[in-house]
């Protein structure tokens, strides 16, 4: 039976029933709607495990306390993110700004100011190069063969030390969710690395093992992707080595994606979850939705819907040896 479209009443209300309202109206307006029953029905699940693949420049644009809350309330219980966007967590979390800018200006001029540009936002290059450096330490005091997850683990702990403000990294740590960054090395913190005089490996295959290990013991899985890029692939193929390994594994059980990229260029940052079940990485059974539109807009939204909703089990990981999955 078809069901009608119900036009959006202007009232005062909270960004739950706003949210609720969008999945009944059209076009992306409904998906992200759509998006957030998903995800509240993934909260809802007794056992599921919830991954976020973080892509762009979320932190500079300002999304930094948003993924340090959905960590801290587990609405996410594992991170793979960029590089980049875990340094300009560590920038800011020890006080360090990036400023409204503009995208409309002379390049040539910031250069020579030592100003770097994200289109509209502002940082110091001074301010970056302190951080280099500190992660520099940070390698240079670390020895044998580290996942990245190991290395950011380090890394967040000596941010704890120092931090002024919310962070990402330092959230994790302190709720137990893991934070992988399989290209750890495209980024600042691979700048830092590099100017280390000696320095630990960061073996990103280990990334690999642990990551497909626990999603293949988790049983449910349902992954939200921010972007996509290495994130996505990343989180995506765990279901493809699993089958390698032996594991029996059925694909992703819930899929959100927000993107402003679109499938027919053959990216996978565009590809659609329905071409991830050709390749069994989504389950073909699955909830699943894709929202075309900005990170910046969608987030923030996203996140005030969820003030209303709390996640009662979640899973606790241990990576000593084999990797578990442990449910309360």
């Amino acid at each position: 039976m078809m069901h009608p479209t119900v036009p959006i009443e202007v009232k005062d209300r909270d960004f739950f029933d706003l949210l609720k309202s969008m999945s009944k109206t059209g076009f992306q307006g409904r998906k992200l709607g759509e998006a957030f029953e998903i995800w509240l029905e993934m909260i809802r699940e007794e056992k599921i495990t919830i991954l976020m693949g973080l892509a762009g420049a979320m932190v500079p644009a300002g999304m930094r306390k948003i993924i340090a809350w959905l960590i801290k309330n587990r609405f996410i219980d594992v991170l793979v993110s960029t590089g980049a966007n875990l340094f300009h967590d560590i920038h800011e979390a020890l006080g360090f700004k990036h400023y409204l800018g503009h995208e409309l200006v002379s390049d040539e001029e910031l250069f020579r100011e030592g100003i770097d540009r994200i289109y509209d936002v502002f940082a110091r290059e001074k301010e970056f190069n302190e951080i280099d450096f500190m992660i520099s330490e940070i390698f240079e005091e670390s020895e044998g063969t580290l996942s990245s997850r190991e290395i950011l683990e380090r890394i967040a702990e000596s941010v704890r030390k120092k931090a002024k403000e919310d962070s990402i990294l330092v959230s994790a740590i302190e709720e137990g969710v893991p934070v992988f960054c399989p290209a750890i090395a495209d980024s600042s913190i691979g700048i830092g690395a590099s100017l280390a005089k000696k320095r630990c490996v960061v073996d990103t295959i280990k990334d690999v093992d642990e990551l497909t290990e626990l999603v293949a013991k988790s049983g449910k899985t349902g992954v939200i992707y921010v972007g996509g890029g290495v994130p996505k692939n990343f989180i995506q193929q765990t279901e493809l080595v699993a089958r390698l390994k032996g594991y029996e594994v059925k694909g992703h059980d819930y899929a959100i994606q927000i993107t402003t990229d679109s499938p027919q260029f053959g990216g996978l940052s565009g590809c659609t979850f329905e071409e991830g079940i050709s390749w069994g990485k989504i389950n073909y059974k699955s909830r699943k939705v894709q929202v075309f539109v900005d990170a910046t807009i969608a987030l923030p939204i996203l996140a005030h819907g969820l003030l209303k909703a709390k996640r009662k089990n979640f899973p606790k990981f241990k990576f000593e040896g084999r990797v578990e999955v442990l449910f309360s």
